[in-house]
C-alpha cells in the first residue's frame, strides 16, 4: 500500500472529513429507497456515486444525490420500468432509457455489451433519453477490470453551456468523452471533457463565490473570465472549449465528434423537443483477444505505459502519471482509510435527512 505522503493528492485532500464508504452507499440507498426508486437501481446508483467519490471525481459522486433526488421527487427522473430497445442489429443496440438513472442504464448495457463483444470483438450500444450516467471513470475501471477496452462518450441535448470555436452561444454540455484499458502497471482511464472544465466544478465554484485560476469562461460579448457566474447572467456567458481562445478549435472537435457518437447514432439529440436534465450515451466494448491478442495488447500498452512512466520529468513535475492512476491510488487509500468527501457535500443533502429521518453518516478521525 502507498503511503499518503508519497502520493500527490490535493492540498487540502487529507484534511477532509473522511467517512467509511459502504455507509455512505447504504445512507445514498436509503434516500432514494425513500422517494421511490426501485432498490435494483437504488443500489447501482449509490454504489456509482460513491465509485465516483473513491475516484476523486467528487463533482460527480456523492455531489449529484441531492439533485437526483430532486428529480425523483419532481418525475423527471423515472423510478421505475426499464428499457425500450429502439435498434437491434447483432453486435448493436439503440435504447430508449425511458429517462432512467444512468447509472443503472450503464451498468445494464455493459453486462449485455460483455457477451455481445466477445461473440463479435466489438459491441456497441447508443441510449437516447437516459438521464444524467454521472462518473464516466467509473465505467471504465469494471471495463478494463474484465479484459475490455471501452470507449463511451456522453451529451445532454437538454441544455448548454459551451460555445463553438470562436462564438459566444452556447450550443454544447462539456461533452465528455473518456476510454479505459487494461495495463499490467493499473488500468488506463482517460475521462476528460471537450470543455476546459465541467459544469459540476463551474456550480461549486460560482456557488463558494470563488473564482478560476485562469481565464476558462467568456461572457456573452466573448470577453475573458475566470468568473464561474457568468453561466448565470442574462445574457449567458458560456465555457471554454478545450485549448481556449488560442487552441479551441481542438476541444471544438471533440466536442462534435461526441455529438455524432451519441445524438447522431442514438437519433436524439439537439434536433428534439427538450424533456429535462439528461443523457444520450454511447458504449462501445472491444475484446482485444479478437484483434492481435490480449497478450499481444498488454505487450503493447504495458512498453507504451513503460516509456511515460520512466520518462524523465520537467521541472516542477515529480513524476510522470498514467491517465487514471491517481485515482486508482486515492480509491485503494480510501477504501482502507476512510471517503475524503468534499466539504459542502454534507450540506447539500441535510433536508433530504431531515425530511426522511435518515441522518447523514459520522465522520471519524
Amino acid at each position: 500500500m502507498t503511503t499518503p505522503n508519497k502520493m500527490i493528492f490535493e492540498s487540502d485532500f487529507l484534511s477532509r472529513p473522511k467517512y467509511n464508504s459502504k455507509i455512505l452507499e447504504t445512507y445514498g440507498f436509503n434516500l432514494l429507497t425513500q422517494v421511490g426508486l426501485e432498490e435494483e437501481k437504488a443500489r447501482v446508483v449509490a454504489k456509482t456515486l460513491i465509485e465516483g467519490d473513491l475516484l476523486g471525481h467528487d463533482t460527480h459522486g456523492l455531489a449529484l444525490l441531492a439533485p437526483y433526488m430532486k428529480e425523483l421527487e419532481s418525475g423527471s427522473m423515472n423510478k421505475s420500468g426499464t428499457y425500450e430497445i429502439i435498434n437491434k442489429m447483432p453486435a448493436t443496440q439503440v435504447w430508449d432509457g425511458k429517462r432512467l438513472p444512468g447509472p443503472w442504464l450503464i451498468f445494464t448495457a455493459m453486462d449485455e455489451l460483455f457477451q455481445l463483444a466477445k461473440t463479435y470483438g466489438v459491441a456497441s450500444i447508443s441510449i437516447r433519453k437516459s438521464h444524467h450516467i454521472a462518473c464516466l471513470a467509473v465505467y471504465l475501471r469494471h471495463a478494463a477490470e474484465n479484459g475490455f477496452l471501452m470507449l463511451l462518450a456522453s451529451s445532454d441535448a437538454q441544455s448548454a453551456s459551451v460555445a463553438p470555436y470562436g462564438g459566444t452561444k452556447a450550443v454544447f454540455t462539456p461533452n465528455p468523452i473518456a476510454m479505459g484499458f487494461p495495463c499490467s502497471s493499473g488500468s488506463v482511464l482517460i475521462d476528460i471533457s471537450a470543455s476546459i472544465t465541467t459544469n459540476g466544478m463551474t456550480g461549486r465554484k460560482a456557488n463558494a463565490k470563488e473564482v478560476f485560476d485562469e481565464n476558462w469562461l467568456i461572457d456573452a460579448n466573448g470577453d475573458l473570465t475566470n468568473d464561474p457566474s457568468v453561466l448565470s447572467q442574462n445574457p449567458p456567458g458560456t465555457i471554454l472549449p478545450i485549448g481556449g481562445t488560442t487552441y479551441g478549435h481542438k476541444g471544438y472537435g471533440l466536442a462534435l465528434m461526441v455529438e455524432a457518437l451519441t445524438g447522431g447514432l442514438a437519433g436524439f439529440g439537439r434536433a428534439d423537443p427538450k424533456q429535462g436534465w439528461g443523457a444520450t450515451a454511447h458504449i462501445t466494448l472491444y475484446d482485444p483477444e479478437a484483434f492481435g491478442s490480449n497478450i499481444d495488447f498488454l505487450r503493447q500498452m504495458d512498453e507504451v505505459a513503460k516509456q511515460c512512466i520512466e520518462n524523465p520529468p520537467r521541472s516542477g513535475v515529480s513524476s510522470v502519471r498514467l491517465p487514471g492512476h491517481q485515482g486508482l491510488k486515492k480509491r485503494e487509500f480510501q477504501l482502507l482509510n476512510g471517503v475524503r468527501l468534499h466539504p459542502t457535500i454534507k450540506s447539500l443533502l441535510e433536508s433530504y435527512s431531515n425530511k426522511f429521518q435518515i441522518p447523514f453518516p459520522e465522520s471519524f478521525s
